[in-house]
């Protein structure tokens, strides 16, 4: 049988070579093969200000997080499009599960093994990455060489030390509190701009039988959220990036932490968070079922969360959602603290690159290689077009321009305007200290332990951390 096709496969080739040997090509045919030949095919960086790639064979290792569609096909579209510009280039695209991502990478960079272009959140994970030895500075290139124009926040967590060693990709997700503005309107409640006034919009809600907040802490990142912001309100950024670092009397127990654990604890007291806090589940939304049956009032979440309620019910979401941006601290205000730092991510996430030759100099024929990949295929109108359509809007100046819906209309101002974007705690701290944290947020919602016992429990994870 496999005889038989093969013959009549023979048979058909033959058959077309006979038939074009006698009908022949024309010479205006030829020529317009000739020149078809010599003219280069036209690749999407043209005209663009990037480096020169090299001609020779190269192979660059790639991880990314995107297991899922329709991110996983985004990602893999823009290495495609890349390849096909220039197909002596191999990107061998690797997705690695989200969960272990951090600890995979650390075990990679250990063992010689580590990616040559790589996802991460960018704040503390990428300086530690960048002081081992494996992040490339590109703060000349990106100076150098055309790029998306990010916007401040993105371009602010792309950097450590003055040093761009970055490309933000991805897009944003903003941290804000969605209310139901039905309930606000029944009971005359004001947006709340501060926290006092959030306490006493709290008090009004209580008062009525509705409990403030609607938060599912069993994950414990999100009630990680709240303690986030307030630290942020009370101190900008400058405590958390001492804690960070352990020096210079940096501590989890400084005046930020402890008040923003002690209100916490206050509000847990007064009745502001659902019973059983700790159980509830964010991952089967227990959390919005708060606030679709109206026995919640508030929730404090990230941006995803538009898409989400939508998909439940676009009817309900239209009419009683809304969105307002984290009260301010007045006091800490009067005291000169910036009170425009939002808790988030502005990048979304950033491609770093380890383009190093084995003496330790830098590889610059594939770095030039990852920073065109990066720059100009994963932040094109394609890319980014994909990303508008599930609700992700791009860092990038301008996109925050006809959005349709008024709610990330109002997120994505906020992130924008933003002076500082903080990074979720759980994705800026060392992994061993995310666990810590995490367990610490478990013990502040149940009252278990005080302010002071988790912040010097996330002291010693840090130090151990720091040390390792």
């Amino acid at each position: 049988m496999k005889t038989k096709v093969l013959v009549l496969l023979i048979a058909a080739v033959l058959a077309v070579t006979m038939i074009t040997g006698c009908t022949g090509k024309s010479s205006d045919s030829k020529a317009a093969e000739a020149t078809t030949a010599q003219a280069p095919a036209k690749k999407q960086t043209d005209g663009k200000n990037v480096p020169v790639l090299t001609t020779e064979p190269m192979t660059i290792i790639l991880w990314d997080i995107s297991t899922e569609n329709p991110g996983k096909a985004a990602d893999e579209a823009a290495v495609q499009r890349f390849m096909a510009d220039y197909p002596n280039i191999t990107v061998k695209q690797v997705h690695q599960l989200n969960d272990n991502y951090k600890q995979q990478l650390v075990v990679a960079m250990s063992s010689g093994q580590a990616p040559n272009m790589y996802i991460h959140w960018g704040g503390g994970p990428m300086a530690e990455y960048y002081k081992s030895g494996f992040v490339n500075d590109i703060t000349e290139m990106y100076a150098k060489y055309d790029h998306p124009a990010f916007i401040d926040a993105a371009v602010g967590q792309s950097t450590y030390d003055g040093k761009m060693l970055a490309i933000p990709f991805g897009g944003l997700s903003g941290c804000d509190v969605f209310y139901n503005k039905t309930i606000f309107a029944n009971l005359g409640i004001k947006v709340p701009e501060t926290i006092d006034e959030l306490e006493a919009a709290c008090e009004t809600l209580k008062a009525n039988g509705i409990t403030p907040f609607s938060l599912a802490n069993a994950s414990k990142w999100t009630g990680s959220m709240y303690y986030m912001y307030l630290v942020a309100r009370h101190s900008g950024n400058a405590e958390f990036d001492a804690a960070y670092t352990q020096k210079n009397g940096g501590t989890f127990t400084s005046p930020a932490f402890i008040y923003a654990g002690e209100k916490i604890q206050e509000w847990v007291r007064k009745g502001y968070f659902p019973d059983g806090v700790n159980s509830l589940s964010a991952d089967d939304n227990q959390d919005r079922a708060l606030l679709y049956d109206g026995s919640a009032a508030m929730m404090l979440h990230g941006s995803w969360q538009v898409s989400g309620i939508k998909a439940d019910s676009e009817e309900w979401y239209n009419e009683n959602i809304s969105v307002f941006r984290f009260p301010e601290d007045t006091a800490a205000k009067a005291a000169g603290v910036p009170q425009d730092v939002e808790i988030g991510t502005a990048i979304g996430t950033g491609f770093s690159f380890n383009c190093f030759n084995k003496d330790g100099s830098v590889n610059q024929a594939m770095l030039d290689a990852c920073y065109v990949l990066a720059t100009q295929y994963f932040n094109d109108d394609i890319y980014n077009k994909t990303k508008m359509d599930t609700g992700t809007v791009p860092s990038i100046k301008g996109f925050n321009t006809n959005i349709d819906d008024p709610n990330n209309k109002t997120v994505i101002d906020i992130f924008f305007d933003a002076s500082n974007v903080q990074l979720w705690y759980d994705q800026y701290l060392p992994a061993s200290v995310t666990e810590v944290h995490k367990n610490c947020m478990t013990e502040l919602f149940g009252l278990v332990k005080t302010p002071k016992e988790i912040g010097e429990a996330q002291d010693a994870a840090m130090k151990k951390a720091l040390a390792e």
